[in-house]
């Protein structure tokens, strides 16, 4: 069987021959071949018509067979091949081979020859991809050397034309103008975080001669990950990047930008596979500052040639960095504001101001998913309001239940209850979810004795000056265990509570008569100190085997601790 004999910083290896074999750096190749300046598939010998073809795919680097560059090769016994400092001796079987002296083999039909305008992307564009964006930072694998650092918080700047005393400064400033202003022309006002972060490394390549960018981000677990990489070639990087710990710890630990030499030519790193298959050559690291604080580091490197990156691009790449640095935080401020309008909105709707606000500002958590609490609930209906409100034009229904919803909503704020939904005419409030007090039952009664009194006083006493239909209401109270949370699709979550505890307060409501508020045994047990009550003959409700026990509360045992000014019985 013929076999190629692999020469490299490993030592010598022995490698038998199939009938299709590639070489190059990526792992993924028949014949790996570690060598920082092979391309990821560099060349391939293939069996054709009984003869090894040797045929370079366009690699940067070359292919050479016994001193002399070639793209097409049949292989013989003894043919010293040569993939940058690697050397390979090709050792044929005879009995398949059979071949003369060393000739130009002929293109294949199943071999296309390589487009000789696209060397490197030939070789780059054939290679099999890694998962997407992938970035390692490995500790104790991947380290460089460190050539520059630049003042954490270096002066960015611009001397009054005056005092400008050479033109060294005067370019220098003009390029700290020109990075700046490249990099807010192609940032434009956007305010998505991730199609940001994109645009900051475009514009980065486009002023830098780098080859690849990653920006990192703390995320909310103060955890550094990565956001956004890119190469040169394409948006979306399809190898994986292996981030030097020793660079991004002198970036967090002094809040300065840093270049670094190439690892793989420093001694102690010699061997390391993931230096000569990563072969990194230079590179940038800059830290993203606010407020003198590091809340990202963005990174720079380039494979193409050692000490690629100068002072002066360290100085520009501190520039975009600190511009893109504003960007991001201007984009994340942005983004900040727009959740909590929409936070404030949907709670200002459910709790009062003042309880809002809390949860707004983080003082006060509300549960993302289901969990089990005690919660009161409390549900009121208008009697007769279905045979009202059909001898009544629907704008004059419309104007009458948003007044009396008016009233009702505020005593439910007042005394801190959450108003859960509106179905119809009927009202659903919660005491004790998403805000628990130790006295959300005695809220929930005191609150349905308040909607009775301000309906008489309040709204029916106007109506019947107006000679308008006055509103009789019944009430149903509730206390339980309920499963609270947000419920609904992704497009439309709301919070609200769910279980037994709430459909028997409905069913409370249901049988309550016009001016009555029930509640049930559970209710009476936390509110009888506080509530005179009235036993009611036990009532047999939808979905209940056993009747409930039933009480009418006709008022507080002590007035002047139950009731406001406002709402104070004369």
């Amino acid at each position: 069987m013929a076999r190629i004999t692999i020469i490299g910083p490993d030592g010598r290896q022995e490698r038998e021959l199939g009938a299709h074999n590639t070489l190059g750096r990526h792992p993924n190749n028949t014949h790996q071949v570690l060598d920082r300046i092979v391309s990821k598939e560099h060349c391939h010998i293939d069996l054709v018509d009984g003869r090894f073809v040797l045929r370079d795919l366009g690699s940067l680097n070359g292919t050479f067979v016994n001193g002399e560059r070639v793209s097409d090769r049949v292989l013989q016994t003894g043919d010293e091949i040569t993939l940058g400092s690697t050397r390979i001796i090709f050792t044929g079987d005879e009995t398949m081979a059979g071949v003369g002296p060393s000739s130009q083999a002929p293109a294949s039909p199943s071999m296309p020859a390589p487009d000789a305008g696209g060397a490197g992307a030939a070789a780059e564009a054939a290679a099999p991809a890694l998962p997407t964006s992938k970035v390692t930072i490995a500790p104790g694998m991947v380290e460089s050397h460190i050539r520059t650092k630049l003042a954490p918080l270096l002066d960015q700047n611009f001397l009054p034309e005056r005092l400008v005393q050479d033109n060294d400064a005067l370019r220098r400033d003009y390029e700290k103008l020109r990075a700046s202003y490249e990099l807010m022309q192609a940032i434009g006002v956007e305010l998505d975080v991730d199609r940001l972060l994109a645009k900051i490394l475009d514009a980065a390549f486009s002023i830098l001669p780098a080859d690849r960018g990653v920006i990192l981000l703390y995320d909310e677990e103060r955890e550094l990950k990565p956001r956004c990489v890119r190469t040169k070639q394409s948006k979306v990087s399809d190898e994986e990047v292996v981030l030097s710990t020793t660079i991004i710890e002198e970036v967090l630990r002094d809040k300065a930008a840093v270049l670094s030499s190439d690892a793989s030519v420093d001694s102690r790193f010699q061997g390391a596979h993931s230096i000569i298959m990563q072969g990194i050559r230079s590179s940038m690291a800059v830290p993203l500052l606010h407020r003198e604080e590091v809340f990202g580091i963005m990174m720079l490197d380039s494979q193409i040639a050692a000490n690629a990156f100068t002072e002066k691009d360290l100085q520009l790449f501190q520039n975009v960095a600190n511009q893109a640095a504003i960007a991001v935080q201007n984009s994340l401020y942005a983004k900040k504001l727009q959740q909590e309008a929409i936070t404030r909105e949907r709670f200002q709707r459910l709790l009062s101001p003042a309880i809002a606000e809390q949860v707004i500002s983080g003082k006060l958590e509300v549960a993302k998913g289901g969990e089990l609490r005690e919660t009161t609930v409390l549900f009121s209906d208008i009697r007769g309001f279905t045979s009202m409100s059909e001898n009544m034009p629907p704008q004059e229904v419309v104007d009458m239940l948003n007044d009396y919803f008016e009233l009702m909503v505020e005593i439910i704020f007042e005394n801190e209850g959450t108003l859960d939904k509106f179905v119809g005419d009927e009202i659903m409030a919660l005491f004790g979810a998403p805000v628990a007090h130790p006295d959300d039952p005695v809220r929930a009664v005191r609150t349905a004795m308040e909607m009775l009194d301000v309906l008489e006083k309040d709204f029916n006493s106007v109506r019947r000056e107006e000679g308008k239909a006055e509103l009789q209401i019944g009430i149903g109270v509730n206390t339980g265990e309920v499963v609270a949370g947000y419920l609904g699709s992704s497009k439309a979550l709301e919070y609200t509570v769910i279980g037994d505890t709430v459909n028997t307060g409905a069913r409370l409501c249901s049988v309550a008569k016009a001016g009555q508020c029930l509640i049930s045994r559970h209710t009476y047990d936390r509110v009888k100190d506080y509530f005179e009550v009235v036993e009611l003959p036990p009532q047999q409700v939808k979905g209940k085997a056993r009747a409930l026990k039933v009480y009418n509360v006709v008022g507080p045992k002590d007035p002047s601790s139950m009731w406001d000014e406002r709402t104070r019985p004369v």
